[in-house]
């Protein structure tokens, strides 16, 4: 499988702190990558990193073939790099229609805007029930599912999903992976960073395991979920617990 997104190297983080040190990874195009590791181990930072919302201290960032270091982040996003941030961050004043429109401001995403809306619409359709409400009054989980459909419409050839599911109801994180899954299966292609490691290894094709800011451990996600000695040393699991 090709890829579509390609870090060489990458170092970054937040003044002096250095939190990411010479990461290496690959997102293949048409498939999920998950990111998975404990608390403080760089996955946010490496998503914020992509997006261009934090600069490399060093490395380097292709999309397709392209450096993208030195792009800021709606250059990122018009070339179809789209990251919907941990906590959802949608505009509260703004209606549901509102938010889906201003989710296609970018150039190569305008034309066809309405039409996409109406797909946002019959991929969430409670968006489609609170379509003239404001953001600000939706439930957590609503709130989650306006943040994808946003990204969605700027028609993303990269959607990087920081926490989707951190803090909804159970019931809600089973709905929203069902939704993820039914997205992946229209060809987008994603970059997944998840608490709930169980269910990104389960969805994902190939996954990278980070520890302390570094690649600790990489490969096909159904090997790393097999893997009891992997679960153990990086990710907290203890089967025999």
């Amino acid at each position: 499988m090709a890829s579509i997104l390609d870090v060489t190297n990458l170092s970054g983080g937040y003044g002096e702190v250095q939190v990411l040190k010479d990461v290496t990874v690959s997102i293949a195009e048409g498939q999920v990558t998950a990111f998975v590791g404990s608390n403080g181990a760089g996955k946010t930072t490496l998503m914020r990193l992509l997006a261009g919302l934090i600069p490399a201290t060093s490395g380097q960032i292709n999309l397709q073939g392209e450096c993208v270091n030195a792009l800021s982040p709606p250059d990122r996003l018009a070339r179809g790099v789209s990251l919907v941030p941990e906590g959802r961050l949608v505009f509260p004043d703004f209606t549901v229609a509102d938010t889906l429109r201003m989710g296609a401001y970018a150039p190569h995403a305008r034309s066809g805007w309405r039409e996409r809306a109406e797909q946002m619409y019959a991929l969430f359709p409670r968006l489609r029930e609170r379509r003239t409400s404001q953001a600000g009054f939706l439930s957590g989980g609503e709130q989650q599912m306006l943040a994808l459909a946003r990204s969605l419409m700027s028609k993303p050839k990269v959607l990087l999903l920081d926490e989707p599911t951190l803090g909804l109801a159970p019931t809600m994180v089973q709905e929203l992976f069902s939704i993820l899954a039914d997205i992946h299966k229209t060809g987008v292609t994603i970059g997944l960073v998840e608490q709930n490691v169980h269910a990104a290894l389960t969805m994902a094709d190939y996954a990278y395991v980070l520890e302390d800011g570094e690649i600790a451990f990489h490969g096909p996600s159904d090997e790393i979920l097999a893997s009891s000695a992997v679960k153990a040393a990086y990710l907290g699991i203890d089967e025999e617990a």
